[in-house]
């Protein structure tokens, strides 16, 4: 047991080992009531955001400081596991910050993956709670199953969750189609309902998005290749 904590406190695990402890207080609040489970979530997809970039990541459903807690957990026992076998044993001394960078994204890349299963695992068991079922469906596939109001307003099930029901709100210029498969992309914490778009338009816009920040990057290393 002695080993472990000093290996817990050692760099990397360390760097887990404090975000570990500061989320176990947040959820300790969140069991009081004195924070909400939604800490990240936003209204919209639209802007970038760490629950939109979970949810790129295919962490949709769930909220945020849930995927981070399953991530983090996930990638500060591969780092432990990876000190207790390996660094402890070699003389890295200055070397082991650079070391330590490489393993802490080495773990949280295979933690990611492994993280998104469990969450897609766990999703529709949290569905039927309250809590769990606004914001964090962002970036959710539904299928349409009712329309109501010339089709401004629809009713539509979770993907693979027939027993679930959201409320969609539609301008006349994308009034939604029984059946088809739509992305929840916005929450309308007034009606209680969301927007959503097209899973192709969705996935279209995904791709025009990620070619754009592409585009963007390589544009600023240019620039600061010239300048310097």
């Amino acid at each position: 047991m002695n080993e472990v904590l000093h290996a817990a406190t050692q760099f990397p695990s360390i760097v887990f080992t404090l975000l570990l402890g500061l989320l176990a207080l947040y959820w300790l609040l969140v069991i009081i009531r004195l924070a909400p489970i939604e800490l990240f979530e936003r209204d919209s997809l639209k802007e970038d955001h760490l629950a939109s970039t979970l949810v790129s990541l295919g962490f949709a459903g769930v909220p945020a400081t849930l995927a981070l807690t399953v991530i983090l957990s996930i990638a500060g026992a591969l780092t432990l596991t990876i000190e207790l076998l390996v660094l402890r044993w070699l003389p890295l001394g200055l070397i082991r910050i650079p070391v330590g960078v490489l393993v802490l994204w080495g773990t949280l890349v295979v933690a990611s993956p492994i993280a998104a299963m469990i969450c897609q695992a766990m999703h529709s068991g949290l569905h039927r709670y309250r809590p769990f079922t606004r914001r964090c469906l962002l970036g959710k596939s539904v299928v349409v199953i009712e329309r109501q109001d010339a089709g401004e307003v629809a009713f539509a099930k979770i993907d693979k969750e027939p027993s679930s029901s959201v409320k969609l709100l539609s301008k006349r210029d994308g009034l939604p189609e029984l059946g088809e498969r739509r992305v929840l992309v916005k929450y309308l914490p007034e009606e209680g309902a969301y927007r959503s778009v097209s899973e192709q338009v969705y996935l279209e816009t995904r791709v025009r998005l990620n070619k754009l920040r592409l585009k963007q990057k390589s544009g600023h290393s240019a620039d600061y290749s010239t300048s310097h």
